[in-house]
């Protein structure tokens, strides 16, 4: 049974998620501020969090960065807001996804389902070999990267997208392509999510200067991993 964490400080909406999370077989825990919600995180490691984003004592983007300083717990990001630079703000702060309230349950399940099950089949999604190039050696079974020996922290999500990119190395993959292959999204929606998760990705990793970052951007067309030396 999944483990459910949401953060959300309206009691009827809180009460409202609790049940529909409960009668859907997961287990459920509640926090009604950004602090409580960030201790019950640190404490019970849930396996999904729901985070809303006007929240006393410390907001929900608060509590997302400090989530993802020390987790790649998935995240869906609860938003009243219908406005576009605050889906944005949530991609960039490492949501894996977001909904506006008002919505609709059954597209609140299906994308915590969606969420949970790329979360768990990660490693099975994706070639068991290692690979290594001699600056990044990426292990897809123990999910753990390395960057010039340095062991890096990165997000499913960045995992995945890292993944893709170095499996593909030479060849320039598509925002869709990459949706696909890191979000499973094969609808296409977001595109902006590639373009704030390759900047995430790349300050991460220490290839903040686009100019020297072996992820690079193909005006266009797409993202595109170099191997060290130039080689395709």
């Amino acid at each position: 049974m999944s483990r459910l964490l949401v953060v959300e400080d309206d009691p009827d909406i809180a009460l409202a998620l609790r049940l529909l999370f409960s009668r859907a077989g997961y287990e459920v825990a509640h926090a009604a501020d950004g602090r409580s919600g960030l201790k019950e995180a640190y404490a019970e490691h849930p396996d999904l969090v729901v985070l809303d984003v006007g929240l006393p004592e410390m907001d929900g983007w608060q509590v997302l960065e400090r989530l993802r300083d020390v987790s790649d717990v998935p995240v869906l990001v609860l938003t009243a807001h219908g406005q576009e630079a605050e889906k944005v703000r949530g991609l960039r702060g490492g949501a894996d996804d977001y909904l506006t309230k008002p919505f609709a349950n059954n597209e609140l399940l299906a994308r915590v389902e969606a969420l949970l099950r790329r979360s768990s089949s990660g490693q099975n999604s994706w070639a068991s070999q290692v690979y290594d190039d001699g600056l990044v050696h990426l292990d897809p079974t123990k999910r753990r990267v390395y960057v010039k020996g340095e062991e890096k922290r990165l997000t499913p999500t960045e995992f995945r997208l890292l993944n893709a990119l170095v499996r593909h190395a030479g060849a320039v993959l598509s925002p869709n392509q990459l949706l696909t292959q890191a979000w499973d999204d094969p609808t296409g929606i977001g595109q902006e999510r590639v373009k704030f998760a390759v900047l995430r990705l790349r300050r991460k990793l220490g290839w903040s200067d686009p100019e020297e970052s072996p992820i690079e951007s193909v005006r266009g067309f797409g993202y595109r991993y170099r191997r060290p030396g130039g080689e395709s």
